[in-house]
């Protein structure tokens, strides 16, 4: 299908001199112009659930052979909350975020600094001090400098945490529009016009993100969003990329004596569901699923307010450039990233690995070789 509109996309060409090609991944070579933008992805600062699930496993022995399950599970189901905000601990770690990505992204990004977040209270909490301190300086500026806002917000229905919002299996219908923009509007962005909000209930503005859930959601359920998700990203940095033609701030960065300031992305989320995300950025779509009864296989891990740098050169094209980044936390403030933090029970029993994953989901691969 690509190949059968050449003759038309090549007339064109002809016709109008500047139109701008995003480099073909096919036909592209060293020298070729391959603007691309920045995007970054963050977990959120520790969540209050985060602190539970850590003292639990201290009290219950997580990890180890002497393990209290029921005691566990206990403890979880009396001070697990559904869309919990952030520990005292994660209060310190989103200010320590803020100090480092002002300085940061003043130096490296152009305005506005496209921010896209999860719906869910700890994410919000999480890049709120950041959009407050962006907001600030840009107001401390000289009026000429201020024609663009500081950043702008989408809240993504569907970048949620796996499991989605619930307490002991029971949904709850998570915030609706009006108190994300409470809590938003105007302290950390300046007009309602720097926010809006996609996969949230179009008529229905009390509604909240999670209204449709039923229950937790499914891994499965997990995996089908994720994949989602992922193409809505793809859809949307292809967007920002066609901009190319008549925006300063998207360009090869590759290039010496380029600018500065470039089109940055945001996007604050959660450790787990970046990890399924990640999955489909890394790998694409093929494989990348988990199947039922089968966790994963591979994990990407991130501490609370831990980044991972990417380039997005469209159609899907990313290229890893850090992950797990904390340069703005001192060690004794880490949190979330460890094995002690429960990472360790991803990953499967040697017989799904060798039977579901190789024999199953890598036969067709496999023939021939």
């Amino acid at each position: 299908t690509q190949h059968d509109g050449d003759d038309d996309h090549h007339a064109a060409k002809a016709d109008n001199k500047d139109v701008v090609e995003i480099s073909d991944p096919v036909a592209s070579a060293e020298g070729s112009v391959r603007p691309s933008i920045h995007v970054q992805l963050i977990r959120h600062a520790e969540s209050a659930n985060n602190q539970v699930y850590r003292d639990a496993r201290r009290l219950f022995r997580g990890g180890t052979p002497s393990f209290d399950l029921e005691g566990w599970e206990t403890y979880v189901d009396q001070h697990r909350s559904a869309d919990p905000g952030l520990s005292d601990v994660g209060v310190e770690q989103a200010e320590k975020l803020a100090e480092y990505l002002v300085e940061d992204l003043a130096g490296r990004a152009s305005r506005p600094v496209r921010v896209v977040t999860s719906p869910m209270r700890r994410t919000l909490e999480t890049i709120r001090p950041t959009l407050e301190r962006l907001r600030l300086a840009a107001a401390n500026e000289q009026e000429d400098s201020k024609s663009q806002p500081a950043a702008s917000c989408i809240v993504n229905a569907f970048y949620h945490e796996s499991e989605g919002c619930h307490v002991k299996d029971k949904p709850r219908p998570g915030m609706n529009r009006h108190e994300i923009s409470d809590m938003l509007v105007p302290n950390a962005l300046a007009s309602p016009s720097d926010l809006s909000f996609d996969g949230f209930d179009p008529h229905d503005d009390s509604a909240g993100w999670y209204a449709h859930g039923t229950g937790p959601e499914t891994r499965p359920e997990s995996e089908v969003r994720a994949a989602r998700f992922y193409v809505w990203l793809c859809e949307y940095l292809d967007q920002q990329l066609k901009e190319a033609s008549h925006a300063a701030d998207v360009f090869d960065a590759g290039v010496d004596g380029a600018p500065l300031l470039r089109r940055t992305v945001l996007l604050v989320g959660h450790g787990d569901f970046m990890a399924l995300l990640l999955k489909r950025i890394i790998a694409g779509f093929g494989y990348a699923h988990e199947r039922e009864g089968v966790t994963h296989r591979s994990a990407f891990v991130h501490h609370n307010t831990g980044t991972t740098d990417l380039e997005y050169f469209g159609s899907g094209r990313f290229l890893l450039m850090a992950s797990n980044r904390t340069p703005h936390l001192p060690r004794s403030m880490l949190t979330g990233g460890g094995l002690k933090d429960g990472w360790s029970y991803l990953m499967p029993d040697d017989k799904f690995v060798l039977e579901q994953e190789t024999a199953v989901a890598f036969s067709d691969e496999g023939d021939g070789h």
